[in-house]
């Protein structure tokens, strides 16, 4: 875990030098983070969810926003 605040801490402090704006970062992430949890649920939306501690249509509809699809 302390290995992988350490990357977290560079690479935030790579985006704020860069001025990666905090909205577009978490965007970014967001979307990242929804894709991999996706492709490890095999693309079943209900098991990602779950995964993810959100609702089913939460995520589906921010599957929608980013442009994801279920075979990430």
């Amino acid at each position: 875990m302390a290995l992988m605040r350490e990357q977290l801490e560079r690479l935030v402090d790579e985006m704020v030098t860069k001025g990666v704006r905090f909205e577009d970062a978490q965007r970014e992430f967001e979307k990242k983070f929804i894709a991999h949890v996706l492709s490890k649920a095999e693309g079943n939306v209900c098991k990602a969810a779950d995964l993810l501690g959100i609702h089913r249509n939460t995520l589906s509809r921010k599957m929608i926003e980013y442009r994801l699809r279920r075979n990430t």
